[in-house]
């Protein structure tokens, strides 16, 4: 199945929060921000996913859409906890 943007973002939620289930712990910004960051994910993992030719189905989609999302938490705890 291929994704357009929207359904990348819708994605990117169910992706932010299984980022955050598996991922568990005190993020700076709360919820709102991991949300965010799971939307971000999704369309990461989309747009790099399309490119390199994989994906289809929707269980592969919210994979490649939750790698990109914990990708982009742990990013964003590291930087977050460097600058406090």
């Amino acid at each position: 199945m291929d994704y357009g943007f929207i359904g990348w973002i819708v994605v990117g939620l169910i992706a932010g929060a299984l980022a955050k289930w598996i991922m568990p712990g005190k993020d700076p910004g709360g919820i709102i921000v991991t949300i965010l960051i799971g939307i971000a994910g999704g369309l990461l993992g989309g747009f790099i996913a399309s490119r390199i030719g994989i994906g289809g189905g929707n269980v592969v989609n919210i994979l490649i859409a939750t790698a990109g999302a914990i990708l982009l938490l742990w990013i964003y705890r590291i930087v977050k906890s460097r600058s406090a």
